[in-house]
């Protein structure tokens, strides 16, 4: 071990570019022994100074503070003409780069499984078994972050690149949302439906994983509310094309055959898992992701969460004292910082406050709970009801936040229900060019506001 230490902290002293890439993400517990005195050492003057040390000012700086016993004075004085010599040869620059994330990262998972051990005997004085997860998790993500930032004139050709390059997106089988959002929905991001009791939240969720599957996408379906098996069952009517109701009575043989008939036309998977109500949040989510990795080699390219509001909150203890809008924030902020962590993006759904289950045209304000939310969002939309909506059979959507496209571009349009097969389709008689320019968070009452719209 000795022997990387010494290259390492050698490199760091020596070379002015690799320590300012490095020095960062280096923690001193990574080092054993005098190494780590010495690390603590070299960071402090370094963060002081901005500069390394000559070995002469070094020697003085530790000899002048009581921080080394006298065996580690010692072990420092023989070590230091090795870890100050300007005369060997420097390291290829992406090979120590290399070779120091690797040993920071096997340090690091090390140190986490340490930690984990005296957690489990009970020796830990700080942390409990709850804190097991985020410990190997935070372990298995370090890495070296060396870009400081895009610079607008120098990086004017990775911009140019970046403009016309064809970005991955998850395309829908709806016209209307593959036009709202310029092809389909990229990663990164976090989508939420916006909706009353019963009107589809859960039915259009369903509807898309049942969409991506079919594109040959990876799956991960977390429900909160529903078993495991009533959202297989939607989803069934969904691609099986039969009738929620009538799938009980398929002959054993049919069903398998259908089933089979879906999975010989895609190469994706769909893994579906429950959650008791209000019990998980985006720590439970990431440490399923890491499992599902580990286990069966699943890794999703797009997660749906059924859905925000009966999550928890990582930063919130459970039954603690923490009104609606920082909850609800908090868990909006957790969900798409998994989606960046990930690089995939995340479907969910939230309530309509009471005015808005009744509204005709629900606004942000009718979030339920947290203006915090749409704020987060990078996209939102209310689904709307009504009984002349019901009887053509058919669903509004309502834009109320868009970061893909401009949110007055067909802000408004209409999509075919069908509630019993569990699917959603591009309706003929669609409402085009209406334009909805009253400011997202208006307190006018929105049904006076469209109240002669009609769908022809």
């Amino acid at each position: 071990m000795s022997n990387i230490e010494q290259l390492i902290l050698r490199n760091v002293i020596t070379d002015d570019a690799f320590m300012r890439k490095v020095l960062p993400f280096i923690q001193p517990e990574y080092f054993q022994g005098v190494y780590n005195q010495l690390f603590k050492e070299v960071a402090k003057y370094a963060a002081k100074y901005n500069k390394m040390p000559t070995q002469e000012a070094f020697k003085i700086e530790i000899e002048s503070n009581n921080r080394f016993s006298d065996d580690q004075y010692i072990a420092a004085c023989e070590i230091m003409p090795t870890i100050f010599d300007t005369a060997t040869e420097k390291s290829d620059t992406d090979w120590i780069l290399d070779t120091t994330e690797k040993w920071c990262q096997d340090r690091a998972i090390h140190n986490a499984i340490m930690e984990s051990i005296s957690i489990i005997d009970g020796k830990h004085q700080e942390l409990s078994k709850n804190a097991l997860p985020d410990l190997l998790t935070k372990a298995l993500a370090v890495t070296f972050d060396t870009n400081i930032g895009h610079d607008y004139l120098e990086n004017m050709e990775e911009r140019f690149d970046f403009y016309n390059a064809q970005e991955d997106r998850i395309a829908f089988d709806l016209e209307y949302f593959n036009i709202i959002t310029k092809g389909g929905i990229p990663n990164k991001t976090l989508n939420v439906a916006l909706a009353g009791t019963g009107v589809g939240k859960s039915l259009f969720m369903c509807h898309i994983a049942a969409n991506a599957l079919t594109q040959g996408r990876d799956v991960l379906y977390i429900t909160m509310e529903m078993a495991e098996e009533r959202i297989a069952e939607r989803i069934d009517a969904n691609l099986l094309n039969v009738p929620i109701g009538d799938l009980q009575d398929m002959q054993r043989s049919v069903f398998t055959s259908k089933v089979a008939d879906v999975a010989s036309r895609t190469n994706g998977k769909l893994i579906i898992k429950e959650y008791p109500t209000g019990s998980a949040h985006a720590g439970h989510f990431r440490a399923l992701l890491n499992e599902l990795k580990l286990k069966k080699n699943f890794v999703p390219e797009m997660v749906f969460i059924d859905y925000l509001n009966i999550c928890t909150s990582s930063r919130m203890k459970a039954g603690g004292n923490v009104n609606s809008y920082t909850l609800i924030k908090a868990i909006a902020e957790e969900l798409r910082g998994l989606a960046v962590e990930f690089n995939l993006p995340i479907f969910t759904a939230t309530q309509t406050t009471r005015s808005g289950f009744s509204s005709s045209d629900p606004g942000l304000e009718d979030t339920s709970e947290s203006f915090g939310l749409p704020a987060t969002a990078d996209l939102m939309f209310a689904l709307v009801s009504s009984e002349e909506l019901e009887a053509l059979g058919q669903v509004m959507v309502k834009q109320l936040k868009n970061r893909y496209n401009d949110l007055n571009y067909k802000k408004r349009f209409v999509l075919g229900i069908d509630k019993s097969r569990m699917r959603l389709f591009d309706a003929d008689n669609a409402e085009e060019g209406v334009v909805d320019d009253t400011p997202a968070f208006d307190k006018s009452k929105t049904n006076e506001r469209f109240k002669d719209f009609k769908m022809e």
